[in-house]
């Protein structure tokens, strides 16, 4: 069959108009898949590091938190005598202090390369949702119980792997078969993603990697509340005669501006430490930020319709306290003083009219 030549520029202009409506429709969906991650405003993944140079100066001359493995042989037991010693977590020390200018809350740690804080909305979450605040024990036992864990997997992986030296044990019979399931999973979802290298099945050693360094990284986690890990402030110290470069968590939290001070720390220091509440009310006062307890403010009811303390109300808490104590005495004596009163006309009047007509 042969094409006239009218017929041959309909058919390549057609497939020229499918082609650019592919395109365009391919050019549609790409956008609205991009915009979704947040383009154009999200750049994608940088080529080049967000350090300036004197940033990444600094940073490269930061010390390194090195933890000793295995840990040194000195044993703190008999069991450790016996069993060897275990290891252990070498966290990174807070030191905390106090001043008339920073605050009540304020604390430093070396600065290392290695640091590994929670993300900001995580920690965030931890605050306001769980109320972990000052008092982090309970954060630091849920990390203890996850390296011991990680450790006793560890020796589950060894335990697994001796077994196979040992050909008069079945390992799909009991009790070996409970070590089975907990070990040979890993086997199976790696097997797939880490390469055979001269029939050697690498995978043992792939996921004691990934074990080891997870365990390790514990070490060097900071938890940082009742202040945010952003708000981490560069800074220089003295210790043992040389400059060391520490991280500074200091003055008012920025969760406690944005979402209020807990209601726990305000009723501790209205009752036990009236210092920092003076001092609260000195600096931070003026940000129209609740300071008193809950059980305060709602006896006073010093709370304006914006839900925020009057500062001038509140400078002397026990001569407010007393004053409304008083009048509600005074107020409840006001009954009792007009029916004494009304005892003592009845009485005159019984003696002047009643008893002159009775004789």
């Amino acid at each position: 069959m042969i094409l006239s030549n009218y017929e041959r520029n309909l058919i390549m202009n057609l497939s020229k108009e499918i082609a650019t409506q592919f395109y365009s429709s391919t050019e549609a969906i790409i956008k609205k898949i991009a915009d979704f991650f947040g383009y154009p405003d999200n750049p994608g993944m940088p080529f080049r590091t967000q350090f300036s140079y004197f940033e990444q100066q600094r940073f490269d001359q930061l010390p390194m938190h090195d933890v000793r493995f295995p840990p040194e042989p000195v044993p703190d037991n008999i069991g450790e005598v016996i069993f060897g010693v275990l290891p252990k977590l070498d966290l990174i020390q807070k030191i905390f202090y106090e001043s008339s200018t920073d605050g009540y809350y304020n604390f430093y740690i070396k600065d290392y390369k290695n640091l590994y804080f929670l993300p900001d909305w995580l920690s965030k979450i931890i605050q306001l949702q769980f109320h972990v605040c000052l008092d982090t024990s309970g954060l630091e036992a849920i990390r203890e119980v996850v390296f011991i864990s990680l450790l006793v997997y560890i020796n589950l992986l060894n335990l697994r792997l001796a077994m196979y030296w040992f050909l008069s044990i079945n390992p799909y019979t009991y009790p070996w078969l409970i070590l089975v399931s907990l070990v040979d999973w890993t086997e199976e979802v790696f097997q797939g993603l880490v390469p055979v290298v001269g029939g050697i099945n690498l995978t043992a050693s792939f996921w004691f990697t990934i074990i080891g360094k997870w365990a390790d990284s514990l070490n060097h986690l900071v938890f940082t509340m009742p202040f945010l890990p952003s708000e981490a402030q560069r800074g220089e110290t003295i210790m043992n005669g040389e400059m060391v470069p520490i991280l500074m968590f200091r003055f008012f939290p920025i969760l406690w501006f944005k979402e209020g001070i807990p209601n726990d720390i305000r009723e501790f220091w209205y009752s036990q430490r009236p210092d920092i509440l003076e001092f609260m009310q000195k600096s931070y006062g003026q940000l129209n930020i609740t300071l008193l307890p809950d059980s305060i403010i709602n006896s006073q009811h010093l709370v304006d319709p914006n839900n925020s303390i009057n500062v001038e109300e509140v400078t002397d808490i026990t001569k407010n306290i007393s004053t409304q104590v008083l009048s509600n005495a005074n107020d409840a004596l006001l009954p009792i003083t007009e029916f004494n009163n009304y005892l003592i006309q009845l009485n005159d009047s019984f003696h002047h009219l009643v008893l002159p007509s009775l004789k």
